[in-house]
């Protein structure tokens, strides 16, 4: 039998705190009925919502924090009052010492990416980490990353992001090879800035076991699902997550609006109520919520700060799913076969 996967939750975390992370949490038991929980945080407040949810209570351990940051706080500023103490550090620092496979918070990104660096650390041959989203598509679902980790990059950590974002896509997708893009302004190969040429030129020449190197893809592709995985540097893939959310919101409204302008067309909207329902469920952000911290030695998952139980159940469903098919391991089989090629 597997071993039960244990997540440690920052419930302090995000706009709600305990209020969003316990009955999501609640709800990925449901689905996951063999995980165990270390919740840590303020416990005179978590006891008697925890409390309202039995199954979740029998099968969660409670840990006291003192201290909870800030969505507001610089990350240095949060790094400097919370290590050690904070509900952030320590729901990172259970992964650091074997007492969980995984960490999800809601908190603030900035002091979760900086607490996890300097509590997990970088993996071997890894600089730099990067947040990984899951992006719906037309034609199903990709991984792309980063999203907002660090600003800039150089080709070999575009390269680095490539091997990570494939080893999480064979863990999500379950396909040995899965395909990976660089996220350019153009197909061609003579497009784009230096660097992102020669990263091309790189996975090329590698030809990395587990994942097939497509080559430059344009912003119109990540709607379509063209790769599994679409590579690029946190400033540009930032943007484009909140510009696809914008989009969403954008598009729901006008549905909205359309719909309630005349009697015909909300007739018309109540005979294709179950098309309306299928794509409202298809746009749900709280469906894809979860971020994954890629390249430390660790998992941690990062979840949008202002989402509700249901979005949180999805970055705690997430963070099971990495750490019951091994995450850490596929990446460094695959950045160890990468660097025996690149030497």
């Amino acid at each position: 039998m597997p071993q039960p996967v244990r997540i440690s939750l920052d419930a302090m975390g995000g706009d709600a705190g305990p209020e969003v992370v316990i009955p999501g949490a609640a709800l990925a038991l449901e689905r996951h009925p063999g995980m165990r929980f270390l919740l840590v945080g303020n416990e005179a407040l978590l006891r008697p919502i925890l409390a309202r949810h039995p199954a979740l209570e029998a099968a969660t351990d409670v840990r006291h924090a003192e201290l909870t940051v800030g969505m507001d706080e610089k990350p240095s500023q949060a790094l400097r009052a919370g290590r050690w103490k904070s509900s952030m550090w320590m729901a990172i620092q259970a992964v650091r010492d074997g007492e969980a496979d995984c960490c999800v918070s809601a908190g603030n990104t900035g002091a979760l990416m900086a607490m996890s660096k300097v509590c997990l650390k970088t993996m071997a041959h890894i600089e730099r980490p990067a947040i990984a989203a899951i992006w719906p598509t037309t034609r199903g679902e990709s991984v792309v990353l980063d999203v907002g980790a660090t600003i800039g990059a150089d080709a070999a950590h575009l390269v680095d992001m490539a091997v990570m974002g494939a080893a999480m896509a064979r863990i999500i997708f379950d396909i040995p090879r899965p395909t990976v893009g660089l996220l350019n302004v153009g197909t061609e190969e003579v497009k784009g800035v230096e660097i992102v040429r020669e990263a091309s030129r790189m996975l090329r020449e590698q030809d990395i076991p587990g994942l097939t190197y497509h080559g430059f893809i344009e912003g119109d592709d990540l709607g379509r699902g063209t790769v599994d995985v679409v590579v690029t540097e946190g400033f540009t893939g930032n943007i484009a997550l909140k510009t696809a959310e914008g989009t969403a919101k954008q598009i729901g409204e006008y549905l909205r609006a359309a719909m309630s302008r005349t009697m015909m067309a909300r007739l018309g909207y109540f005979f294709a109520r179950s098309a309306f329902d299928a794509l409202r469920d298809k746009m749900d952000p709280r469906k894809v919520n979860g971020g994954v911290f890629l390249g430390l030695e660790g998992i941690v998952v990062k979840s949008h700060g202002g989402t509700d139980a249901l979005g949180f159940a999805s970055a705690v469903d997430m963070a099971h799913d990495m750490a019951q098919h091994h995450l850490m391991q596929t990446i460094r089989d695959m950045l160890e076969q990468t660097s025996t090629i690149a030497s």
